[in-house]
């Protein structure tokens, strides 16, 4: 997993030094623990940000290897990119940092997790745990750890969500099924994707406006497509980033449907040399009738 930066754990530790500081709380929870450290294997909370967490944890596993065992099974979840605190969230669960009390994830933390993430668990059939009942943490006046997304100040800004999809980029088998599956759909164009950045757990993709080629808009005004795109771009961050497949730009050709304001996409290729058959497709688009044109 990518690494998250620490000015959440300074914070934190800010906020300690006030909380001793005032003598308040001088029997906050502690556990008989010990400190060890996060290991290289716990892919999970491995270079979180800092180096050591305490065993047994917050959710009562003893040993190394049940904690390695049960926080490898959240590993899938952080892939979906459901929310860009997911991991701190649960690496203060399964890794709590070493200090001289045990903090707990504040309430807010986890109701936004949970907010994003357990729709994406549903899809599979997964609840969300009672284990991590966000009534059991405490509230955010009190000492724990908070969201760092909090950035969410401007309204514009949409908390990427994940899909239910796998995206994939499709197989130009041939010319033909290429066409069948463009008729299939609302809409149909040919794009250039960037990815914004690679720093944050959560990569941010934009729209070359300059290489935006509509092959068929559909209900869609033509002057629209490339705002509802780009909103695609902003919220399913999964299905883009499986597309992309970890390069910095590419040409696709992708087609979906419009769910009211917004548009799903159903197929992806990626526009290559190699590929004749989405060539030879994009080149018969122009004078191929699909079959309810024909009749």
């Amino acid at each position: 997993p990518s690494r998250v930066g620490v000015p959440w754990l300074l914070g934190l530790l800010a906020r300690l030094l006030l909380w001793g500081s005032l003598g308040a709380w001088a029997s906050y929870l502690r556990r008989s623990s010990s400190c060890t450290p996060i290991p290289h294997r716990m892919a999970l909370c491995y270079d979180i940000g800092y180096s050591e967490m305490r065993i047994p944890n917050l959710l009562e596993h003893e040993t190394m290897a049940e904690v390695i065992q049960q926080s490898s099974s959240w590993l899938p979840l952080l892939a979906r990119e459901c929310h860009p605190d997911a991991r701190i969230f649960l690496c203060s669960l399964f890794a709590p940092i070493c200090l001289d009390r045990l903090i707990h994830p504040c309430r807010s933390l986890c109701e936004a997790v949970k907010r994003s993430c357990a729709p994406v668990m549903a899809c599979y059939g997964y609840p969300w745990p009672e284990i991590l009942n966000c009534n059991k943490f405490p509230a955010d006046h009190e000492l724990c750890i908070a969201a760092v997304s909090t950035n969410e100040n401007s309204s514009s800004r949409r908390m990427p969500r994940a899909s239910c999809k796998d995206c994939e980029l499709e197989e130009a088998s041939t010319a033909r099924e290429i066409l069948d599956n463009l008729c299939a759909n609302d809409f149909a164009v040919k794009i250039r994707i960037l990815r914004k950045n690679v720093t944050t757990s959560i990569s941010d993709f934009e729209l070359d406006p300059s290489r935006v080629e509509v092959l068929k808009h559909g209900p869609l005004l033509r002057t629209e497509i490339p705002a509802r795109l780009q909103q695609w771009l902003d919220i399913d961050a999964t299905c883009v980033h499986n597309i992309m497949r970890g390069t910095q730009a590419g040409v696709f050709v992708v087609s979906g449907d419009v769910q009211g304001d917004k548009v799903v996409v159903n197929k992806a290729y990626a526009w290559q040399k190699r590929n004749r058959n989405l060539q030879q497709a994009v080149r018969r688009w122009k004078h191929h009738r699909c079959p309810e044109q024909a009749g």
